[in-house]
């Protein structure tokens, strides 16, 4: 039988309350390590997830912990061998160890023994987004611990470093997630007070239109950018059907060759589970 760490909500109110600032630090290119450290005291917790050497290039110190989301086969770190790769970039008594994450009933979490001598805690996030994640959609990590830290309550502020949801050639977004859902909900708890952002999106770039049309009611604003943005992304559709047409013989081909690509280890785990 498999043992898992899961405490309950005050446990894990009385483990983040210690700190000054919870810092949740993206895998992206809009963080701002030398920002960060600069502005924040020692006293502040650095979130990390999954595959830390996007972001990190020398092992860290300070107070950190580390998100290991999980998958259909357990943590996603975990299943890759990548576990190793990660956790070299803690250690001491600073670092809190892993939280083992999941976000759907579809994932499975990892025992701590798989963690490599690492501290593992579970947490399972799936009956909080049940009935507010879009349908078809999967919750990014970030987005599900950020809105798990402010239902918490804790008396230490926290900040999202990086939270941009924009693709690089570096790093992907993917479309399993709703970006906009959750770009829209985290900037709306920032205005709230409940969170801060840090890293381009820190001000709304429609507040000039409101001082400078102070006789304009905001809703009017709101609906004439709606109505600008709506044909922009009309003449994008456009475009990207125009795209589709041309790349037709192009996508044929790469689904032909897909037939031959061997099976992952994911694919033969869900055939050997459903058989």
């Amino acid at each position: 039988m498999k043992v898992f760490n899961v405490l309950p909500p005050d446990a894990w109110k009385t483990l983040m309350s210690r700190y000054s600032h919870i810092v949740l630090v993206a895998n992206s290119e809009a963080v701002d390590f030398q920002r960060l450290r600069s502005e924040l005291p020692h006293t502040a917790l650095y979130v990390f997830f999954n595959k830390v050497y996007k972001v990190l290039d020398e092992p860290f110190s300070g107070h950190s912990v580390l998100v290991a989301r999980s998958g259909v086969m357990g943590a996603n770190i975990v299943h890759r061998r990548e576990t190793g790769d990660v956790l070299r970039f803690f250690g001491g008594d600073d670092f809190l160890g892993v939280v083992n994450i999941r976000v759907s009933v579809e994932e499975n979490f990892s025992e701590e023994s798989r963690f490599e001598g690492a501290k593992a805690r579970h947490l399972d996030l799936t009956q909080m987004l049940a009935d507010l994640y879009p349908i078809g959609k999967i919750a990014t990590s970030g987005f599900a611990v950020a809105l798990w830290l402010a239902d918490l309550q804790l008396p230490g502020k926290i900040l999202l470093a990086g939270f941009s949801a924009k693709r690089s050639e570096k790093w992907k977004v993917f479309d399993v997630h709703d970006w906009t859902f959750e770009q829209i909900f985290l900037r709306l708890f920032a205005r709230m007070g409940s969170i801060s952002m840090m890293g381009g999106v820190d001000a709304s770039p429609y507040s000039a239109l409101a001082k400078r049309f102070p006789e304009v009611p905001p809703i009017e604003i709101t609906m004439t950018a709606a109505e600008v943005l709506s044909e922009r992304l009309d003449n994008t559709n456009s475009q990207i059907d125009r795209l589709m047409s041309l790349t037709k013989f192009i996508r044929a081909v790469d689904n032909f060759f897909r037939r031959f690509k061997p099976k992952t280890r994911k694919q033969r785990f869900l055939e050997k589970s459903k058989g």
